[in-house]
């Protein structure tokens, strides 16, 4: 049974199969027979895990069993304690109701890396920086909420997967490892 932790880089699809347009995990993986566990959009970076195993990919990846996943949010503007609590409770998107989830306001991690190509800068409007707990990751989940309060989002990146983080794995874009999968297993 494999599991790899992949930093994915920014424009990369969460897929194998070819895109018309822009480059897919088989561009960085060389390894047959594996599958995301859960996605992130191509304008998302940041941590996605892998594995050869059908039981452990739904371990990973299904709402039912509330993993948590940590993400680090560039929001432009900068969040009041309102937004903040809006933020962390459960939030009305039309289509769905979130979970309750941990939110707070950060500086930018000293250890991020560069995005390429860099996040549009506007000259009169300050950015922040969130850090979100969440245990569900519905399509373009954080975004939505991040917008709906009023701090569209700039820059998403997620940095943990229940316990497999890249702050101990530091992991570059586009750099992948292979780890023991037992912790996800007890």
């Amino acid at each position: 049974m494999k599991l790899i932790l992949l930093n994915k880089p920014f424009d990369v699809m969460c897929q194998f199969s070819a895109h018309p347009d822009r480059p897919t995990l088989a561009a960085y993986l060389p390894i047959p027979n594996i599958y995301p566990a859960g996605r992130l959009d191509a304008d998302s970076e940041g941590l996605v895990l892998l594995t050869d195993n059908g039981k452990l990919q739904n371990l990973i990846s299904h709402p039912e069993h509330k993993l948590p996943k940590t993400y680090l949010v560039q929001v432009e503007g900068i969040p009041d304690k309102a937004a903040l609590d809006r933020l962390s409770q459960p939030l009305n998107l039309g289509d769905f109701v979130t979970q309750p989830c941990k939110v707070m306001r950060i500086q930018e991690p000293e250890w991020l890396w560069e995005r390429n190509p860099p996040i549009r800068q506007r000259a009169n409007i300050p950015t922040s920086w969130l850090a979100m707990v969440l245990s569900e990751g519905k399509n373009r989940q954080v975004r939505r909420m991040t917008a709906a309060v009023g701090f569209p989002t700039l820059r998403l990146v997620r940095t943990s997967i229940a316990g497999y983080a890249l702050e101990n794995f530091p992991l570059m874009p586009g750099d992948w490892v292979e780890v023991d999968p037992a912790h996800l297993l007890k």
